[in-house]
């Protein structure tokens, strides 16, 4: 069984929001990728971003701000 490592984890309201996310993230470099929505969360349209903690979180609000994308939350989990 691998270890859990914590993350953080973006929530969306919509599919189209993920989407963009992913495509302007992979575009600008941000590391992290698309994932289903953990159990742990209820909330939005069952995607969301997951980045690692190890992966400059301190990027990420910027980089949500810039984007000009809505979305929820920003969760820090355990997964």
């Amino acid at each position: 069984m691998r270890a859990k490592e914590t993350c953080y984890v973006i929530a969306f309201h919509t599919t189209a929001d993920a989407i963009a996310f992913e495509k302007m993230a992979g575009e600008a470099g941000f590391p992290g990728r698309l994932i289903p929505l953990p159990r742990a969360i209820s909330a939005g349209c069952g995607m969301s971003w997951k980045l690692t903690k190890k992966e400059a979180p301190e990027q990420m609000q910027e980089l949500l701000d810039s984007f000009e994308i809505e979305y929820e939350e920003v969760y820090e989990l355990q997964l």
